[in-house]
């Protein structure tokens, strides 16, 4: 069982000592279980009942070098004169984490000296305030998982297209590899704007009051 943020992942032989073990640091009460097979999947809907939803996942296929660098920079310049497009910095990571909808964007690192070591990001603003934002939810060795919100009023406007686009060229440029895997089918079609391709749907379970 690996706990990365609000997702676990299970494998190997099917346990309930695991699906029910929550680690005294896991404060959250919303988790994304992700289950290696179907009796994991089974074990996790027993164990947590009612408050447990079956949900599909979408997987994107990693090919680093299949992005388009000249429509990237495109993208990520094609936002009107009143919204600005910033690398996150200490002020920046500092406000993200006053709104719900941000927080993601740098949860998963305590202080803004671990995000400056290991994340990275981009948002855009508007009347200094961040209104979408591309940024590390996790760190490996040779690349990132992607977060990417933008506040509710500031949608389909194209935000995160920039964003997704600007974040994958600061990765290009580090020898990181800018992972994305998708919550649903409206980020498929953003990733795949930006020059991904879709490679499977899996299953994982929701859990709230974890």
């Amino acid at each position: 069982m690996a706990i990365i943020g609000d997702f676990a992942f299970l494998a190997g032989k099917p346990n309930i000592e695991l699906v029910s073990y929550k680690p005294a640091w896991c404060t959250q009460t919303f988790m994304i279980m992700v289950p290696q097979n179907e009796h994991w999947e089974s074990l996790i809907t027993q164990y947590y009942g009612g408050k447990s939803k079956i949900v599909s996942r979408y997987a994107m296929k990693k090919e680093p070098h299949i992005f388009d660098k000249e429509q990237l920079e495109k993208a990520a310049g094609s936002l009107p004169k009143q919204y600005v497009l910033s690398l996150i910095d200490e002020r920046l990571y500092q406000m993200c984490k006053t709104e719900g909808w941000s927080a993601d964007l740098v949860s998963q690192f305590s202080s803004y000296e671990k995000y400056h070591e290991l994340g990275l990001g981009v948002v855009v603003c508007k009347d200094n305030f961040i209104v979408s934002g591309a940024s590390s939810y996790s760190r490996y060795q040779k690349g990132i998982e992607i977060e990417i919100d933008t506040k509710e009023g500031y949608r389909r406007k194209g935000l995160a297209y920039a964003c997704g686009a600007r974040l994958i060229l600061e990765c290009l440029e580090r020898n990181l590899y800018p992972s994305w895997d998708a919550q649903n089918k409206g980020s498929v079609a953003l990733a795949e704007k930006l020059g991904y391709h879709y490679s499977h749907t899996y299953t994982a379970v929701e859990i709230w009051n974890y």
